[in-house]
């Protein structure tokens, strides 16, 4: 199953920006979640809808009590879903490989490998060599997140 993604130039400069700049490329909703939590979650407006205008990628987050924490959450699962669906050519190898799924640099971390991945027709040996590392290295990278590992899978030949 071939997986069609998105190319845009900026999309590192999208992913390195800070939450305010990153803020000013989408439109942003609040709305009242439903589910479990009671008074504070069914009758405030506290759920985020962030829609990011250049890509047409949307995200929400309403775990949180609070408006301000998910507008945070938000940011994060955008930064990764604009990291896991657009690509950049030509693919530049992230800096380093050893990036943790945590810090702020895993999305840029994480688009490059898949911006690797996807010159190479998701073959996982030939990207390893473009990344001088063993097929087995580039396993163990894919396998720490869940997310990239599935996008290398469904999208091999």
């Amino acid at each position: 199953m071939n997986r069609e993604f998105m190319f845009s130039p900026e999309r590192d400069d999208w992913l390195k920006s800070d939450d305010a700049v990153l803020e000013s490329f989408c439109r942003m909703d609040f709305f009242k979640a439903s589910g479990r939590g009671g008074q504070k979650r069914n009758k405030t407006s506290n759920a985020v809808r962030f829609t990011h205008e250049p890509s047409g990628i949307a995200v929400s987050d309403c775990s949180g009590r609070s408006q301000h924490q998910n507008r945070s959450n938000a940011l994060k699962k955008l930064r990764c879903r604009i990291a896991l669906q657009v690509r950049m050519t030509p693919a530049e190898p992230p800096e380093r490989l050893d990036v943790s799924l945590k810090s702020p640099e895993y999305p840029v971390f994480a688009a490059r490998v898949l911006d690797i991945l996807n010159d190479n027709e998701f073959v996982v040996s030939a990207a390893a060599h473009c990344l001088d590392i063993s097929t087995a290295k580039l396993i163990k990278i894919l396998a720490r997140d869940k997310n990239l590992l599935q996008i290398a899978q469904n999208s091999e030949k």
